[in-house]
């Protein structure tokens, strides 16, 4: 059922009998590229080919005809006579204009020779030393390639539990996160970025206690991301104050009891430190499962935002909002455009892509699943004069993902019609819905990090980070950003952006407290500390309720929040349908990504 009254459907969509893309008679024309001077030095660190001696031998223009070109191609597969020149046009125009970017991977490597395109891989580990052994390897090639990596550990036995083969004992799962972490510390993603990792642990192992302490040290596993699986029935007996089993996953049975109320509280306590573990909702991830038949969704990616099954992969891209509001209203006529070109940019992508696994390229075509996202988020908010704290805000949240899943699910549907359904369609849950869609999943929302700064918008579904912040790219350049839309504020207001302004803002990012500006400005441009953390969860669960997948956000807390303050959270988190959760309080752990001063930056 739509989220949308069919009467505002029908004046903001367009009739359906002209096709995505279709721009009458004119005849398509690749429209110029317009990139900041931050989006520049960001393609110029991590995306632009660079020869044997790390010149730069191709410029962003190229680098977007190359992407565009490689991913319309693999429209022959599917028509002898298709005309790929206006479709690699669409594409390109998409990019150029900076409606919509493909994650990463694709970016780097779509038209070159070796062409992995996915920004997230799940692989298994299994309870034997030759499984972890070669999923090790295996990740390590998929890092080189572009790619993360999630892995839950909970199938490999407690430390300390007998190993028949060699009548010794095991290390534990923790000792073997180590392992890979030290792996993955030496090789560098395609030779522009960190190899990142999830490490999942779920709530009833045995070595949970050591698990969530695991990254207590600044220095420990510094190329992992950790979440404790967790499950409804934990979180009943943490509420009921029960004992809880700890299973060991060799033999399947308890070996100890522990208080759950006193276990939730460690982990709470650790997040609250430093900001991890977060924490997975394993029951709710598992019940939008579309093909449980291959397995349950035992991992995700590092940001924690994309379940997969085993050796799984998926290829993402996020719609950058802020561009769609013309006189302070949503153009939802090329909003739907983009929406169906982008399904249409993802599904090619399977095509072309370089599976760097047999095993890999198996279920991925057998699922074809995508994850079309946004980005812009707080851009679109304060084109359409809406603070980021108010109910309106949710309430736009929801009609505008509704928007994004219906759509997408319909340029699936239509894709279906012309190429196929995913071979697994009749073992899944569409069958009796009667939805017969090319891809398992078609809507995800990624941080959208390096790709929102190409975009010149904001990252994700996060509100402003800071009206002016500084970020740091690889070899330590800094990049100096200031919101577009205050600074040109600030210009019809004061003439010029005044020194003394951007002297304050510097300090912070927020203008709050600036008695200057005023209020009506305060209350619109809020920062990411400015708002109310129960704020970021309903902003993250109104979005969940129309993302297959999951999404990606980070509750920010001020410094002075309370471990009660993370509790509440969790439990907000999970009452609203959230997927999963991440907390990070301020300052709590040394070198932030990003910041406002030297003392909070890092290289990211």
């Amino acid at each position: 059922m739509s989220y949308l009254p069919p009467e505002i459907l029908e004046m903001m969509v367009p009739p359906r009998n002209k096709k995505p893309g279709e721009e009458g008679n004119k005849p398509l024309q690749k429209e110029p590229l317009t990139l900041s001077p931050n989006a520049i030095e960001v393609l110029k660190k991590r995306y632009l080919i660079k020869n044997e001696r790390g010149e730069i031998v191709e410029t962003p223009e190229e680098l977007i005809s190359r992407v565009a070109r490689a991913v319309a191609e693999a429209d022959l597969r599917y028509e002898a006579g298709a005309d790929v020149s206006a479709v690699e046009t669409i594409f390109y125009n998409l990019m150029a204009r900076r409606e919509f970017f493909p994650n990463s991977p694709t970016l780097m490597n779509a038209g070159r020779s070796f062409g992995q395109l996915s920004a997230c891989f799940v692989l298994p580990i299994r309870d034997s030393m030759e499984s972890i052994f070669d999923t090790m390897k295996q990740a390590a090639i998929i890092h080189k390639s572009g790619g993360g990596t999630g892995f839950t550990f909970t199938y490999i036995r407690p430390k300390k539990d007998l190993v028949r083969t060699t009548h010794g004992v095991s290390s534990g799962p923790v000792s073997f996160m180590r392992v890979y972490d030290s792996a993955t510390q030496a090789i560098r993603q395609g030779g522009v970025r960190r190899g990142a990792n999830m490490g999942i642990l779920n709530v009833d192992h045995p070595d949970i206690l050591d698990f969530i302490e695991a990254k207590d040290k600044p220095t420990e596993l510094t190329n992992f991301n950790i979440s404790v699986g967790i499950t409804n029935a934990f979180m009943e007996a943490v509420e009921k104050d029960q004992m809880i089993p700890l299973i060991n996953p060799r033999t399947d049975q308890p070996i100890r009891t522990v208080h759950a109320r006193e276990l939730f509280w460690k982990i709470v306590h650790q997040a609250w430190k430093n900001g991890e573990p977060g924490v997975l909702f394993l029951d709710r991830i598992e019940a939008a499962n579309p093909t449980p038949i291959e397995g349950p969704l035992e991992a995700t990616n590092p940001c924690g935002e994309q379940p997969l099954l085993p050796y799984e992969a998926c290829n993402l891209g996020s719609i950058n909002l802020g561009l769609l509001v013309e006189n302070e209203k949503i153009n939802w006529g090329k909003f739907r455009t983009i929406i169906h070109q982008a399904v249409h940019f993802l599904d090619n992508v399977i095509e072309i892509n370089y599976y760097p696994l047999p095993q890999i390229e198996e279920i991925v075509k057998k699922n074809r699943k995508i994850g079309l996202g946004v980005m812009g988020w707080a851009d679109m908010l304060i084109r359409l004069g809406i603070p980021y704290d108010s109910k309106d805000a949710l309430n736009t949240a929801e009609r505008v993902m509704a928007f994004v899943e219906e759509e997408a699910e319909t340029a699936s549907i239509e894709l279906g019609r012309k190429r196929g359904l995913f071979p697994n369609y009749q073992e899944s849950h569409f069958v009796e819905k009667g939805l017969k869609r090319r891809n398992a999943t078609v809507t995800t929302i990624a941080p959208a990090g390096t790709i929102s700064m190409i975009a010149d918008c904001s990252s994700g579904i996060e509100p402003l980070y800071g009206v002016v912040f500084v970020k740091r790219v690889l070899e330590g350049e800094e990049l100096l950003f200031v919101n577009r839309d205050f600074e040109e504020w600030a210009n019809r207001e004061y003439g010029s952006f005044p020194e003394h302004l951007l002297g304050q803002i510097s300090e912070t990012g927020s203008i709050a407290s600036i008695i200057e500006i005023p209020e009506e400005i305060r209350q619109l441009y809020v920062t990411s500390f400015d708002i109310a953390p129960e704020c970021h969860v309903r902003m993250q669960a109104a979005f969940q309720r129309h993302t297959e997948n999951g999404v990606s956000k980070t509750v920010n807390l001020p410094k002075a929040a309370t471990e009660e303050d993370v509790a509440k959270l969790y439990w907000l988190a999970f009452q609203l349908g959230c997927k999963g959760v991440t907390i990070y309080r301020d300052r709590s752990r040394e070198g932030q990504v990003l910041g406002f001063d030297s003392k909070q930056r890092e290289s990211v």
